[in-house]
C-alpha cells in the first residue's frame, strides 16, 4: 500500500499588510483630525494662550489616543459598529414577515 503524504504549502505574509495603520502610535485618522484641529484653534485666535491650550490639548488627546491603540488599534472602528447597533432586534426572519 501506497501511503499519500500531505505536505502543507506555506505563503508568508508581509508584515505591513496586516498591521493596523497608525500615525505616531495612535489611529491615523483621528491623529489627522486632532492635528487639523489644534492647527485651527492656533492660527485662527492668533494669541500665545490659543497656542498654549491647543498644544497641551493636543498632548492630551495624542496621550490619550496612543494609550486607546495599546488597548486595541482597532477601537475606533469597533466602536462605530458598536454605535450601529439597535437596543433590540425584533425575532423576526426579515421585517416584511407577516405574522
Amino acid at each position: 500500500m501506497r501511503e499519500a503524504v500531505c505536505l502543507l504549502e506555506r505563503n508568508r505574509i508581509h508584515r505591513a499588510l496586516s498591521r493596523p495603520n497608525l500615525l505616531l502610535g495612535a489611529d491615523r485618522e483621528l491623529v489627522l483630525v486632532t492635528g487639523l484641529a489644534t492647527v485651527i484653534l492656533i492660527f485662527v485666535v492668533l494669541t500665545v494662550y490659543s497656542a498654549l491650550i491647543g498644544l497641551a490639548g493636543w498632548v492630551l488627546a495624542m496621550g490619550i489616543l496612543r494609550h486607546m491603540a495599546k488597548e486595541d488599534p482597532l477601537m475606533r472602528k469597533v466602536y462605530l459598529r458598536h454605535i450601529r447597533y439597535r437596543r433590540i432586534y425584533r425575532p423576526t426572519s426579515t421585517p416584511w414577515r407577516k405574522g
